[in-house]
């Protein structure tokens, strides 16, 4: 019998999605305390600078935008040295990610302030930049909605470079969180279920989601979540592929579920619709060929992939 428990394609499915392009080295054993003194000290560390889920591109000569600022020449938007976290580092030096204090209306012309989404969507930066983004802007915004210690309510300290906050009344130390939710095609050989939420952009439709809940494993919630939804209850349930996701901090975790029945009872407090799709109608949503306009997610969405790899599975 042979070995197969490698038989898989050297880039696995995870690496073709948005926010995977990440080539940081972490060094997460060797953060310290001190690690973003020493880093901003490098006359080599680029910085991430971001606000309210935005982040500030400068306007290069030739009309593409660059994410990387220097120290010094981030000192004028207001940056908050203290509260930056090292992501780790690169080939060129360490990388930073800080929060700034500058509003984006305040900015001058040569650098635009572009929310998170909107980003990654457009292709504004390089897909290293765009996973260097989605580790920065998680981390930050953990930071920022976990000031205080959960234990006894003292506002805690950042250590260890931004991986870690400790309480200096009861010495609870907390470590950022990851939030995981299963995001799950449910198919056959001939359709596929796709679902629509009420905030959905016009014609769009997705595979469903939910968040994992404790003491749940994915396939469990993958069930769950689809029974709930839709009212269709799965059988196996075989995994695809993830997808790190900064809104907040999750981690999209997607799977393939096989159907045990074909009737549909949406849950219309979650969705706005929810049906099966053949798989040329699909193909066409793909792209953007619909006769009724509809359309799938975009193609750095994990939601894509899914769908992509159903329908190239014929």
């Amino acid at each position: 019998m042979s070995f197969r428990l490698f038989d898989a394609p050297l880039r696995e499915p995870s690496q073709f999605v948005g926010f995977a392009g990440n080539i940081i080295d972490r060094q997460s054993e060797n953060r310290a305390d001190d690690s973003v003194d020493k880093a901003l000290a490098d006359p080599t560390t680029r910085l991430l600078l971001m606000n309210g889920g935005r982040l500030y591109l400068k306007l290069g000569g030739n009309g593409g935008l660059d994410p990387w600022f220097g120290a010094a020449e981030s000192e004028p938007f207001k940056v908050s040295f203290a509260h930056g976290v090292l992501l780790g580092f690169s080939d060129l030096g360490p990388v930073l990610a800080i929060p700034a204090g500058v509003e984006a209306e305040h900015l001058s012309e040569t650098v635009k302030a572009i929310d998170y989404r909107s980003v990654y969507m457009q292709g504004l930066i390089d897909e290293a930049a765009a996973g260097a983004m989605a580790q920065g802007a998680a981390l930050l915004a953990w930071h920022a909605s976990h000031r205080f210690c959960s234990k006894c309510g003292t506002e805690s300290q950042m250590r260890a470079g931004g991986y870690k906050r400790h309480c200096p009344n009861c010495g609870t130390e907390h470590f950022p969180r990851t939030d995981p939710v299963a995001i799950m095609l449910t198919a056959t050989r001939d359709k596929c279920l796709l679902g629509r939420g009420r905030h959905f952009g016009p014609g769009m439709y997705s595979a469903l989601a939910g968040f994992i809940e404790p003491g749940e494993t994915i396939e469990a919630a993958v069930r769950r979540e689809t029974l709930e939804e839709a009212g269709i209850r799965l059988g196996r349930v075989v995994y695809h592929a993830s997808q790190p996701w900064p809104f907040p901090y999750s981690l999209m975790i997607g799977c393939f579920g096989e159907p045990l029945n074909d009737d549909i009872q949406a849950d219309l407090n979650e969705l706005e619709d929810c049906r099966w799709f053949a798989r040329d109608e699909v193909r066409l949503m793909l792209t953007r060929e619909h006769p009724g306009d509809l359309v799938t997610p975009p193609k750095g969405a994990i939601a894509h992939h899914l769908i992509r790899a159903w329908v190239d599975s014929e």
